[in-house]
């Protein structure tokens, strides 16, 4: 069967790390949340495995010298930096607008105060952003391998 290799190690790689981030919350919490089958953040960086298995990849694929696979280099340290710089940040920043908003909605009730909170009372905002230096790390190792145990075609 013909495939694209790069796109396929990029794909398995992703729900791979999906599939794992998915089991762990499972084991942690002792029950289903289809939103980690899906959303960002936690363990392993499904960004990073998807991003490093194309580099690895297109290494395999054009070559270390080649063009494409300086492209898809950048392109990977860009990916691994916002996830562990700017969207880890942002979910700290939403873990703590959740507490504010909670502290607000209980002082509001306690007090009998009308208080207008921003509409939606029970709207939390998403905690799970970006991720830790080490489920990076263990995303980048999951891609590498992935892309090297799935048969070049």
């Amino acid at each position: 069967m013909e495939y694209n290799y790069i796109i396929f190690s990029a794909v398995i790689a992703w729900a791979a790390a999906q599939i794992i981030k998915t089991v762990l919350w499972f084991m942690k919490n002792k029950k289903i949340n289809i939103e980690r089958l899906l959303g960002a953040g936690g363990m392993p960086s499904s960004h990073s495995s998807f991003v490093t298995a194309s580099t690895v990849a297109v290494s395999r694929k054009a070559g270390l010298n080649s063009i494409e696979f300086a492209i898809m280099f950048v392109v990977a340290i860009i990916v691994i930096y916002d996830a562990m710089g700017v969207r880890y940040a942002a979910g700290l920043h939403a873990k703590e607008i959740n507490k504010m908003n909670k502290y607000l909605i209980n002082f509001s009730t306690s007090t009998k105060n009308e208080m207008e909170l921003g509409g939606n009372k029970e709207k939390e905002l998403k905690e799970f952003l970006g991720h830790t230096p080490f489920e990076v790390l263990v995303g980048v190792l999951l891609g590498i391998v992935l892309a090297l145990i799935i048969p070049l075609k």
